[in-house]
């Protein structure tokens, strides 16, 4: 099984026609994706690699029952397409877009959550259900089907770590890449729940890094609702003290939001936390092999 996204996902791409949105919907393509359709204002009957072009989403959903939404514009336009996408009916739509206002994502998520549609982004790598679908920018050459879900605030960082299981002989089910902008879409909680649901799933991997209070509120979910073991990886611990790095949304303030403190209470939940991305396999192993 899989979660936001599987095999019967039929996936459009906002942006189709430009250098990213080609060049991607090429590479979801070769992956097995079911690239059914791309969207461009100005460029509607025109294909791009076999993949017809709409001049809105709501075509290319009436036209080819496309369900899920994968967006390449730039940012000032990201929220007219992100809002147009959750209009048109898609059930989740996956922003690889950076740099979008604050103020925008704001009315975005807002939107997303009156129609019940999921957001996964912004600035993210999107999502790949092993054997089901590539939605983003992940490459589809370090996954291999197995028992571990992935949820991670890191772009590259859940390209090694997935690369390290992969290696180590550990396959994925899901690799969330949820993006670490502080307005955005799914979290940490949403994938908990739903890899907690999804019996294909016997360990989940969360990659966090410093800002925020994402983490800390994932300790909580993880001691209060799940049987599911999980293992995490946290960025950050040497960050210099006071400085803003990485993300937007990687702000520390005072005490809180530093790698030290997230590590504190993951552990408290029962959550082992690997110091660097190499010792992540060898953990995942053994809450596999360990009684339930």
């Amino acid at each position: 099984m899989a979660i936001l996204v599987d095999k019967t996902s039929r996936v459009v791409v906002q942006g189709v026609t430009g250098r990213e949105g080609s060049f991607h919907t090429q590479r979801m393509l070769a992956a097995g994706t079911a690239v059914v359709a791309g969207t461009s204002p100005r460029k509607a009957g025109q294909t791009v690699a076999g993949v017809p072009v709409f001049a809105t989403v709501a075509a290319a959903v009436a036209a080819t029952g496309a369900n899920v939404a994968v967006q390449f514009v730039p940012a000032g336009a990201a929220r007219a397409a992100l809002i147009e996408a959750a209009e048109a009916g898609v059930k989740v739509v996956v922003c690889v877009t950076e740099g979008i206002p604050v103020h925008d994502m704001m009315a975005v998520v807002a939107t997303f959550e009156r129609r019940g549609v999921r957001l996964v982004g912004p600035n993210c790598p999107g999502l790949v259900s092993v054997g089901g679908a590539n939605v983003g920018i992940m490459p589809a050459d370090i996954v291999a089907p197995g028992r571990v879900g992935v949820v991670s605030r890191s772009g590259t960082l859940t390209y090694q770590i997935v690369s390290e299981l992969t290696q180590a002989g550990l396959g994925q089910t899901t690799v969330v890449g949820m993006g670490g902008d502080p307005v955005h879409g799914v979290g940490f909680l949403d994938c908990l729940a739903l890899f907690q649901a999804d019996p294909a799933t016997r360990a989940v991997v969360l990659i966090g890094e410093i800002g925020g209070d994402d983490e800390e509120r994932a300790a909580v979910y993880v001691r209060e609702q799940m049987d599911t073991p999980v293992v995490a990886y946290l960025a950050g611990f040497s960050a210099p003290p006071g400085k803003t790095m990485g993300h937007a949304g990687a702000i520390v303030s005072g005490g809180r939001g530093t790698a030290a403190a997230k590590a504190e209470a993951l552990a408290a939940a029962g959550v082992p936390v690997a110091r660097r991305p190499d010792e992540v396999s060898g953990l995942v192993r053994a809450a596999l092999e360990a009684p339930r």
